[in-house]
């Protein structure tokens, strides 16, 4: 059993990292693609979103996976066998706590390390690309703004570099607009910063205040680029992008810099524990609801439905708790609610399991208070 849930669970796995891949990179590949970016930038972007996808979709592919285990052996009558054999709900639960435990594993490693790793190394080449002012103005045809109150324009960009006919315009300057217009340029890198150096051209400064337009021709000119760059080329590091080992062992000063304190770092540690423990509270929960129905020749449909039910529940319950620490991290243990109300729900489920007897009690003596009435 526990080789069919890891089966299945890769499976899963696979089929919803590649629907939450596809739709995230549509976005991810409009805006590097809209930015100029190759499409290497753009691979890896979406490699580095990978871990953030997976730790959100684990936990919900093992719950499928352990529905679908549950219902295909009570389908095939091997659920009945071994329960005939003397095997209890809660010895049947073991390869589900063991899957279970394997999940919470996955998923915490995912969370306390890869996910703030990938996330620090995300910022760091959203960054670059934010800096990347070559990138964001070789786009044909296309008027672009890499930052407010600037607009470029290229026709055409050769495969040597070189940018022909290009305009570009400048109306940051209070009281006046200034604009270039060149047959050539090209972009080339200093010291100082990138440089935009135009051929056979001409400049224009429009005064507001005196509705004065200066026009002058040129063979070549030079205009920097470098006020285009962000001076902070590394960005402070987040709370979401740090580990939780370097979480817990912040100072004052580094809480300071990450923009958090204390009460606010303890939530999001043991946010992090309890997604990797609601690995096995969910498995759980889709195991359990499945068993207590029985053997039924028409399937275990109703079962499925009162398991995804369940679900819905626990998750709903889960969101309205990150809804409230995230106004008051202290309330943080609220964040375990949902998954100990899905560990008593499995739990209440395996005992009406394990008692079967008591309904067929509970009917016997209806049936004979209603035989003694008669």
């Amino acid at each position: 059993m526990f080789q069919q849930l890891l089966m299945l669970f890769g499976f899963f796995s696979l089929v919803l990292a590649l629907v939450f891949w596809v739709n995230r990179a549509v976005g991810l590949l409009d805006w590097l693609m809209g930015d100029g970016q190759s499409a290497g930038t753009f691979l890896h972007l979406t490699l580095l979103s990978l871990p953030t996808i997976l730790n959100t979709l684990l936990p919900i592919a093992a719950f499928a996976a352990t529905v679908y285990v549950t219902n295909r052996l009570s389908s095939e009558s091997e659920l009945v066998v071994v329960q005939a054999a003397g095997y209890s709900p809660y010895r049947l639960a073991r390869p589900v706590i063991v899957f279970g435990l394997f999940v919470a594993l996955l998923v915490g490693i995912l969370s306390h390390i890869l996910v703030p790793m990938a996330q620090r190394e995300l910022e760091l080449r959203r960054n670059e690309i934010a800096q990347d002012v070559t990138a964001r103005l070789l786009t044909e045809g296309t008027f672009v703004h890499p930052i407010e109150g600037v607009t470029f324009y290229v026709r055409t960009v050769t495969a040597a570099g070189e940018l022909e006919n290009i305009y570009f315009s400048n109306t940051r300057s209070e009281g006046a607009r200034q604009s270039f217009m060149a047959r050539e340029a090209l972009i080339v890198k200093d010291e100082d910063g990138p440089k935009l150096l135009m051929f056979d051209g001409m400049s224009q400064i429009y005064q507001i205040e005196s509705n004065r337009l200066s026009v002058t021709r040129f063979d070549s000119f030079v205009y920097s680029l470098s006020d285009l760059i962000n001076e902070d080329s590394v960005p402070d590091p987040s709370v979401r992008s740090s580990t939780s080992f370097e979480l817990l062992r912040a100072s004052p000063a580094q809480m300071q810099t990450l923009q958090t304190n204390s009460g606010a770092i303890v939530a999001e540690v043991n946010e992090r524990m309890n997604r990797a423990l609601q690995g096995i509270a969910i498995s759980l929960v889709g195991f359990a609801a499945l068993l207590v129905g029985g053997f039924s020749r028409f399937g275990l449909w109703k079962q499925i439905l009162l398991a995804v039910v369940l679900l819905v529940i626990v998750k709903s319950l889960d969101n309205t708790v990150d809804t409230i620490i995230n106004k008051a991290p202290d309330q943080w243990p609220l964040r375990y609610a949902p998954t100990v109300l899905a560990i008593a729900m499995a739990w209440g489920l395996l005992w009406k399991t394990a008692h079967p007897r008591l309904k067929g009690m509970r009917d016997a003596a209806d049936q004979k208070e209603r035989q003694d009435a008669a």
